[in-house]
């Protein structure tokens, strides 16, 4: 196997210097096309500098290198996790759980055994329920948790992110009662006599949060570390964190300055303060290989869980609704003069879009600024880009749009989206095999805490599309499955590509980072249903091992 360009400054005349790293004797998915396959990776310090066969990469062992017998076993790129929510994620690994609790019964117990654990008068959030796990599915009340939280403020998310249930004392503490007026683009749920549930849907959440505590940065410190920790036991090695408030920013430079990060982080600002960045005459991309500003993130609508997705026609289930827009696009023109002006200042756009009609009304406005302002390479993004119509599929490569996806919302929504649309919208729903083939660029994801951050996961759902409730053996919606070379592509290059990073990451070639994971099982030789029962038995970020299960450093192999 012939060793690939060796990328190295300065060495020219000189012996070549010992690797501080060597993986040998495995499977290397290298992620370029024209070499996708080697056996071993020569690594200088925070660098690939050789790919090749292990001949070819034994040259580069010497007194003091580390060498990684792979045994066989399969090594990737590092994953790159393109939408997450890394402090909140942080933060819910602590929290009271309650995303699989199957019934009204068990979230209230799991609640309620929660707040016996904490100081009287701490807040209780984070949670991430799903009330479509309950039968019947039906939303809950501040009535069911009233009686175990005495004390306690409670604000606790449904896993989409975009609903929340309040006990009474979080709405009295917010002022929120019959005469509250709701929001623009948020819902407060009532009963029959007027009086608020304790549900509060997308900008109405805003009304319980004004009055939560602000987290202080020991707080923010210790949820980022227990994330990257959580990452890095999954082979994520980067992230694009989509919720990067000025205050968690501040302690990831902290991390950083400390030598503390071992999650490369690109955080997005929100869209509305596109004029922060672009006054200190900020570009896209700008930073540092471990941590930069990413881009502006903005809300198009809310979730279809919440029946707040934004849809050309209602809902099945609920025919009073078709969604909501959020209120950045009340009126939509605001939403376009954001993205036209951010676009202008050169700035990244990236917008939130659920439904059918949101993702079209967002394609329109990336066309008009790329009329307006000219062409460049400014790579829009739709996170999600979850229900699309037929038309607006091949859009995204026309428009130069990366489409952002999360392959796990799919297996979770499946199993109860039918109840909800029809089969005109299910037929783009998830479209990646559509959007593939019309020559987009897709970037895979999470959405962690929403779904857990695990790529394996993702890569599987993406290649059987097989539900959580093991009802659709076949595949959801199977003519939009991919490969699991396809998916792998998009959880690594596409996700740098998203980024603008596609240069240093998302693959393992001479010149770039060394950013890697190894894996239990050979993702590409097993069949697709049974990656699910893969693990992450290494990581490696910037050619150190960041974290181990089952791998032998200098030379054990694997130990299964």
């Amino acid at each position: 196997m012939k060793v690939m360009a060796l990328l190295l400054c300065g060495t020219a005349g000189l012996a070549q210097p010992a690797a501080s790293l060597i993986l040998i004797h495995g499977r290397i998915w290298t992620g370029v096309h024209a070499t996708p396959e080697a056996q071993a990776v020569a690594c200088l310090g925070d660098r690939i500098v050789a790919v090749g066969a292990d001949s070819d990469i034994e040259r580069w062992r010497g007194p003091r290198t580390q060498v990684i017998d792979l045994a066989g076993s399969r090594a990737v790129p590092g994953f790159n996790d393109s939408h997450v929510h890394f402090f909140s994620g942080g933060q819910a690994l602590s929290s009271v759980q309650l995303r699989d609790a199957r019934s009204e019964t068990e979230f209230r117990d799991r609640i309620a055994a929660y707040a016996a654990r904490i100081p009287a008068g701490r807040w209780i959030t984070e949670g991430e329920w799903d009330h479509e796990n309950w039968t019947p599915a039906r939303l809950p009340t501040r009535q069911l948790i009233d009686p175990v939280t005495a004390g306690h403020p409670v604000f606790v998310s449904r896993l989409d992110g975009h609903m929340a249930l309040a006990n009474s004392l979080a709405l009295k503490l917010a002022h929120v009662d019959r005469n509250t007026p709701e929001p623009t683009g948020g819902v407060i749920v009532r009963d029959a006599s007027g009086e608020p549930t304790g549900v509060l849907k997308d900008a109405a959440e805003g009304l319980v949060e004004r009055v939560m505590p602000e987290p202080g940065e020991s707080e923010i410190a210790e949820a980022v570390e227990a994330a990257m920790k959580y990452a890095n036991e999954r082979g994520v090695t980067s992230v694009q964190d989509m919720s990067a408030a000025p205050n968690v920013f501040r302690v990831y430079q902290k991390l950083l300055h400390e030598g503390r990060l071992t999650v490369r982080i690109s955080g997005h600002q929100p869209l509305a303060s596109w004029q922060r960045l672009a006054g200190v005459g900020l570009l896209a991309d700008f930073g540092s290989e471990a941590l930069h500003i990413g881009g502006l993130k903005g809300f198009a609508d809310g979730s279809l869980g919440s029946t707040t997705a934004l849809l050309f026609h209602p809902y099945l289930d609920a025919p009073q609704t078709s969604g909501i827009a959020n209120a950045e696009m009340i009126p939509p023109e605001k939403m376009e003069r954001h993205i036209l002006d951010a676009d202008r200042a050169g700035l990244q756009v990236a917008v939130h879009a659920i439904g059918d009609k949101a993702n079209a009304m967002i394609l329109d406005m990336y066309e008009a600024a790329e009329k307006q302002d000219g062409p460049r390479d400014r790579r829009f993004r739709i996170e999600h880009a979850q229900h699309l119509r037929q038309q607006d599929i091949p859009r995204f490569a026309a428009l130069h749009v990366i489409a952002s996806m999360q392959p796990y919302h799919l297996i979770d929504d499946g199993r109860w989206a039918a109840k909800r649309v029809g089969p005109e919208v299910l037929r783009g729903t998830y479209a990646f095999r559509s959007l593939l083939d019309t020559g987009a660029v897709l970037a895979f994801g999470s959405d962690w805490p929403v779904a857990p951050m695990d790529a394996l996961i993702g890569i599987y759902a993406a290649a059987t599309r097989r539900t959580l409730d093991e009802k659709n053996s076949g595949g959801w919606i199977p003519e939009q499955k991919i490969t699991v070379a396809e998916a792998l592509r998009a959880y690594t290059w596409g996700s740098a590509y998203a980024s603008f990073e596609e240069k240093i990451k998302g693959t393992i070639e001479p010149g770039k980072l060394a950013d890697m994971a190894v894996l239990s099982q050979d993702i590409l030789g097993i069949p697709p249903e049974t990656i699910r029962d893969v693990h992450v038995a290494a990581t490696i970020f910037g050619g150190r091992v960041v974290y181990e299960n089952g791998l032998s450093a200098a030379g054990g192999g694997l130990r299964h």
